[in-house]
């Protein structure tokens, strides 16, 4: 039997980096004068160990009579802006320039069993001892248990497997066994349609392995951000580049940490990914959402660029 290949897990700033230069733009029209608008922005890309903000910069058309910033309950940057004046159209430019490190090689079987991961978090729930990681053992607006999270679990969460190589199994099975499709599912399609239908886009299939880990016992997460938009020589285009992308974390124990998989790309995260907000689901972290008066239509357009700059 051929080993398990090495992945990648967190690393540190020795590691080697891309810097990239990003460009989301995200654009309104309502079809008719609206006399006001409250929107609420996750936009700005989010610190961690692998990742260095360098920049941040949002450009909102109108100008906004109200523009606050708070860091929410997960750690991430959001924005609350109301414009109070008649417009037609809405847009909002996020530039970002951020440093991405690799992670370090890590073999499957460095961590432990799944089931001592699980074990392991019993019990713990002051700030100092857990609550940031068990908080996302639990059920979410978007992510709630069922019976065929849980049965779709199991057959990568086998008995005494270590979580790593569980969690890359989910991830490779829920990429060969669901189609990309953008036509599929929206925002509101529930996650057990995606599931009976084996059809959905990136936000889909995140929820997909956050649900079926959790279904297990272990904390997984939503993360939303950009990829790479053209990729090195040599290497294929990846999938959901040009739009925000999302993907899983979760959690692997103490000595490993966070391990990101993207079920769309069948690959865990590396410097070919940026990272903005985290949550328990896309409605913790989606990139712009709004109330409005009135309004005769919402045509929204979305592009994104994301460009490695050169040293």
């Amino acid at each position: 039997m051929t080993p398990p290949a090495p992945v990648s897990a967190p690393g540190n700033g020795s590691s080697p980096s891309t810097r990239y230069r990003v460009c989301h733009v995200t654009a309104y029209d309502y079809g008719e004068d609206v006399p006001i608008s409250h929107h609420l922005l996750h936009l700005i890309a989010r610190p961690h160990p692998r990742q260095r903000t360098r920049r941040n910069l949002l450009t909102i058309d109108p100008v906004p009579a109200v523009r606050t910033e708070r860091v929410d309950y997960f750690g991430n940057t959001v924005t609350y802006v109301t414009v109070q004046e008649p417009h037609r159209t809405f847009s909002v430019t996020a530039e970002s320039e951020v440093e991405v490190f690799e992670p370090p090689a890590l073999a499957p079987e460095d961590s432990p069993p799944w089931e001592h991961v699980r074990d392991s978090l019993r019990g713990l729930s002051g700030p100092d001892d857990g609550a940031e990681i068990t908080q996302y053992c639990f059920d979410s607006a978007l992510v709630a248990s069922s019976p065929d999270l849980l049965d779709y679990a199991r057959v990568s969460f086998t008995p005494g497997r270590p979580a790593i190589a569980g969690a890359i199994d989910l991830m490779h099975r829920i990429n060969r066994q669901f189609a990309f499709d953008p036509t599929a599912t929206t925002v509101a399609t529930p996650l057990a349609t995606v599931m009976r239908n084996r059809r959905g886009v990136c936000q889909d299939f995140a929820h997909i392995a956050v649900g079926c880990a959790r279904a297990i016992g272990l904390p997984a997460r939503y993360v939303s951000g950009y990829l790479r938009t053209l990729p090195p020589p040599g290497q294929p285009r990846l999938v959901g580049a040009d739009v925000s992308h999302a993907w899983a974390s979760v959690w692997c124990g103490a000595a490993t940490g966070w391990l990101d998989i993207c079920p769309t790309n069948a690959c865990v995260a590396n410097r070919d990914f940026i990272t903005v907000a985290w949550g328990r689901d896309y409605d913790d972290v989606s990139p712009a959402r709004g109330i409005l008066l009135g309004g005769a239509g919402h045509g929204l357009t979305v592009s994104v660029d994301v460009e490695p700059l050169e040293d």
